[in-house]
């Protein structure tokens, strides 16, 4: 499973009471996309849950893929920005606590600890593959991808 599928929604009632639809609580669910991106769920949100959404649109949902936000770029997005928040030397709790600050995110710290280390044992794979292909510049790209992970 995706960590993106491990998403949620922070006060999922409370916007779906807003929007007064059912959406699913995970954030990357295409009904939640459908719910708050189209028709007029963005508009029947208070402001300053608008703006949040409006934020995570922004960051995440723009790209010029004909399926967008279908595509996976918002996936692929989010893991960056995951990726980025370790390298800032961010440990799980404190991206848990930013994603909710940023965008009304949640997710649990475990999910996020386990994505962050399975995120180095794969960059473990690709440095060791690098080495046997004799491919100095991914194998040194990959272990300065790892110590940006591990601090």
């Amino acid at each position: 499973m995706a960590i993106t599928d491990k998403i949620y929604i922070k006060n999922h009632r409370q916007l779906s009471s807003q929007v007064e639809a059912n959406f699913p609580k995970s954030a990357f669910a295409g009904a939640t996309l459908d719910v708050l991106f189209t028709g007029d769920g963005l508009a029947k949100l208070d402001s300053a849950t608008r703006d949040r959404v409006l934020d995570f649109a922004e960051d995440f949902l723009d790209c010029d893929c004909q399926s967008n936000p279908y595509c996976g770029c918002p996936e692929r997005k989010f893991i960056n920005y995951l990726l980025e928040l370790r390298a800032q030397g961010l440990g799980p709790d404190a991206i848990v606590d930013v994603m909710g600050d940023e965008y009304l995110l949640y997710a649990y710290s475990g999910d996020i600890l386990s994505f962050l280390d399975q995120s180095v044992r794969t960059l473990e794979a690709v440095e060791t593959l690098a080495d046997v292909e004799s491919n100095l510049e991914m194998q040194e790209r990959a272990r300065q991808a790892k110590r940006d992970l591990t601090g």
